[in-house]
């Protein structure tokens, strides 16, 4: 899918040389080992880390159709769902994780951007949820996702087409 770096002409942070490949069905594992690391903090905040719980989520909805792994330099560095909404009415973001080393290097913003181009490309909304206190969150409102709903639990957001 293509190699990237700093997204410049949209003044990103200089994130590192990365790729985007389809996912396979061997990923499963380590985008669900992944997710319960960085999760782990944020959902035990909340009272709902569950050990079991937190891997089987991406276990039983994995799709490699719509699954990207993230890799730099050839590695692991984390993964993305993006698939069309339950409702038909847009995209939907989901299971976007980094694995800590490759986190606050700009590189969340360059993967996100470029999925967020795509949906402007064919004017598609993007919808996703994030857990209340995240620090995700703030990448998404500087993205120009905006809150459409919310719970004790789950913040969820969305973004129009530009």
């Amino acid at each position: 899918m293509g190699t990237m770096n700093a997204d410049t002409a949209r003044g990103g942070a200089a994130a590192p040389e990365w790729t985007l490949r389809p996912g396979r069905a061997g990923d499963a594992g380590a985008i669900a080992e992944l997710r319960a690391l960085v999760m782990r903090e944020d959902l035990e905040r909340l009272g709902r880390y569950d050990e079991h719980r937190v891997r089987q989520r991406v276990l039983d909805g994995f799709s490699k159709t719509y699954t990207s792994v993230i890799e730099t330099g050839g590695a692991f560095a984390g993964s993305v769902t993006y698939r069309p909404s339950g409702t038909g009415d847009g995209l939907y973001l989901e299971h976007f994780y980094l694995a800590p080393e490759a986190q606050g290097r700009g590189l969340g913003t360059a993967v996100l951007r470029r999925l967020l181009d795509r949906a402007d490309a064919v004017g598609a909304s993007v919808r996703l949820q994030v857990l209340q206190g995240s620090a995700a969150r703030r990448l998404y409102e500087r993205e120009g996702f905006t809150v459409e709903s919310e719970d004790a639990i789950d913040v969820f957001m969305v973004r129009e087409p530009r």
